[in-house]
């Protein structure tokens, strides 16, 4: 099995860096729009992509773990049983991620100013570092598709579809998470047969730059019960 990991909104594959650098052989999927080819404007067309790039990797077994927007792209593909995905993690994400109207204006309005308070919630500490890193992403993926990401979330609605849901599934939420809080990954847990939650100490949403130690450390159990198909004991 190969843990691949989705990233999210006005993000990259890059921001996995700490994540790929703990589970070798593991690989990160750059988005259509986000530094590969393309462009989409739905979950659904990010699914697609995910799926081709894992045909064409000849990847089968995939843990596939998406952060924010990465984690309704993996949703779609546990919900439409894509055949190469083993099991699924959520990493701050929900089954409905709706977008305030002021987000979407601010970005259409100024998308640099837009860029900077949008990092400034993704982190509990929101340390200058961060607030940069996030913001270079964002800038690096552009205006147009940052948008497109965004009305994609805003659209994206599977809560009708997660008691059918039939994969191992973990929702890692981070307890400061202001954009996606605990009560996304509780709700998940609550209504995906044998899904459970975690939420990591002292983190915002992204919880894989903030504190990815404690992140990693819920993503190896949570490999490892599916490795092992241990699926009665949540780690």
């Amino acid at each position: 099995m190969t843990v691949v990991f989705v990233h999210g909104a006005g993000c990259t594959g890059a921001v996995f860096a700490a994540q790929l650098a703990a589970f070798p052989g593991s690989l990160a999927i750059d988005l259509p729009g986000h530094d590969a080819p393309g462009s989409a404007d739905s979950i659904e067309q990010f699914a697609d992509a995910v799926e081709r790039e894992l045909q064409a990797r000849r990847v089968t077994g995939a843990i596939v773990c998406g952060s924010s927007m990465g984690g309704a792209v993996a949703l779609e593909l546990a919900i439409r049983r894509a055949p190469n995905v083993r099991a699924i993690a959520l990493l701050g994400s929900g089954a409905r991620l709706r977008v305030a109207p002021q987000i979407l204006e601010a970005l259409e309005r100024d998308f640099p100013a837009a860029c900077r308070t949008l990092a400034g919630l993704f982190f509990a500490e929101p340390t200058a570092e961060r607030v940069a890193g996030a913001v270079a992403l964002m800038e690096r993926v552009g205006a147009e598709q940052m948008l497109r990401d965004m009305r994609a979330c805003d659209a994206f609605d599977a809560t009708a579809d997660l008691p059918a849901i039939v994969l191992p599934v973990v929702a890692i939420t981070g307890e400061r998470d202001v954009m996606t809080p605990p009560k996304y990954a509780e709700f998940l847990a609550d209504r995906v047969p044998g899904a459970f939650a975690r939420i990591i100490p002292a983190a915002g949403h992204l919880a894989i730059v903030e504190r990815p130690e404690e992140t990693n450390e819920a993503l190896r159990a949570f490999v490892t019960m599916v490795r092992g198909d241990g699926l009665a004991s949540p780690p």
